[in-house]
């Protein structure tokens, strides 16, 4: 699904039912290519804003977003959020990505449902695809 879908997906829904599709996301965030796993990573590839550890990698190929996140499995929302965003960005042009609110929590309606730290943490996932995504795509033009 797409993000748009996504956010219609949670429109209804109650907190409770958010964090359990959020838990059953974690198990569909897709493995990293080889070589890329937090432990062989340099710092650079952290979200830093994310209290859990979230290694997250963004490529452009061919015109569309390509992302990749490693989340420790005994973080299932946190990991849930980021196969969110990688599926639902899989594909897009960079413009389609740069376009997406900042604020993807209040799109999904999750303010209630996740903490402060969870709140910003998720921003900074978002900020972190939007400026990669934006630093490629000037690259390539």
């Amino acid at each position: 699904m797409k993000l748009p879908e996504w956010i219609a997906e949670f429109d209804g829904l109650d907190d409770e039912e958010k964090l359990e599709m959020l838990v059953e996301l974690s198990d569909e965030l897709p493995p990293t290519s080889n070589g890329r796993t937090a432990g062989s990573q340099a710092e650079s590839c952290r979200v830093q804003e994310c209290q859990t550890p979230v290694y997250l990698w963004v490529e452009v190929v061919g015109g569309r977003v390509r992302l990749e996140a490693d989340v420790p499995k005994k973080s299932p929302t946190v990991r849930g959020l980021v196969a969110l965003m990688v599926q639902g960005l899989a594909g897009a042009s960079p413009e389609e990505v740069t376009a997406i609110p900042d604020d993807v929590v209040g799109y999904l309606g999750l303010q209630k449902a996740l903490g402060m730290q969870r709140q910003q943490g998720f921003r900074g996932v978002v900020t972190r695809i939007k400026r990669e995504v934006r630093k490629l795509a000037d690259a390539a033009n």
